[in-house]
């Protein structure tokens, strides 16, 4: 059997039609795993990604609780879930809206607890599991003009190994991926000049690419990674070093 491999495991991927989620996903299937993709907008991409990989795609807004618990259902007796959904509205704090800071919050963070509570029951019963949630650079250092987005990202880092704690009697494991600055439509919106700040500060001298990541999660969904749980891994080219 291949290194890391998911054969006979189900997995669902919030926030799954574009960018590192569309990486994760596909790793996933590449790894053997039945893969659910789990999509707010971006219908199209979508569904050509299930297509593609074999899978189905499932609309929800996992910000919203009842959303959420219907995607985990649809998406049947999971084995695995990523949490990656997620947005930014930045903005210096002294002019941040109420509605910046909650939708950020909700989407961001509210979402990973709605659908970990709405999976951890089957998976606790079937003592196994794997919970994998991508929080940020952000959420460890800080960023000037997002603490909304570092605030939620730092959440799901408390979240997650809370989470680990709770669950790992039953043999469920729960970690967090942490990436760096990667090639996404999040970040082509940057100046050249903090594009160029980042990268002076990146040991590895370059941006990541999405499936930097996704090779990431899919070693913390493996069996071989099943002494690792309540950890934060740092996929940022030595970033956050």
């Amino acid at each position: 059997m291949a290194f890391a491999s998911l054969e006979g495991k189900t997995a669902l991927v919030t926030g799954a039609s574009r960018g590192i989620g569309r990486a994760i996903a596909t790793e996933l299937a590449r790894a053997g795993a039945q893969v659910v993709i789990g999509y707010r907008s971006g219908a199209d991409e979508a569904l050509a990604l299930a297509d593609e990989l074999g899978a189905r795609a499932v609309q929800a807004d996992v910000s919203d609780p009842s959303a959420a618990a219907r995607l985990v259902e649809e998406a049947g007796d999971l084995d695995i879930l990523v949490n990656n959904a997620g947005l930014t509205r930045d903005g210096v704090l002294a002019r941040m809206s109420d509605e910046d800071w909650r939708t950020v919050l909700e989407t961001n963070l509210s979402s990973v607890f709605y659908t970990c509570r709405a999976v951890t029951r089957s998976m606790m019963r079937k003592r196994a599991g794997s919970i994998v949630n991508v929080s940020s650079i952000v959420g460890v250092h800080g960023n000037w003009g997002q603490t909304n987005y570092a605030a939620s990202k730092a959440g799901i880092i408390g979240f997650t190994k809370s989470l680990a704690r709770e669950l790992g009697s039953r043999g469920v494991r729960a970690n967090v991926v942490a990436p760096g600055y990667v090639k996404t439509q999040l970040t082509d919106v940057l100046p050249e000049e903090a594009t160029k700040a980042m990268l002076d500060n990146t040991p590895l001298g370059r941006l990541g690419e999405p499936e930097d990541v996704a090779g990431a999660v899919r070693f913390l969904c493996s069996d071989e990674a099943s002494f690792i749980t309540g950890e934060v891994l740092l996929v940022d080219g030595g970033l956050g070093m």
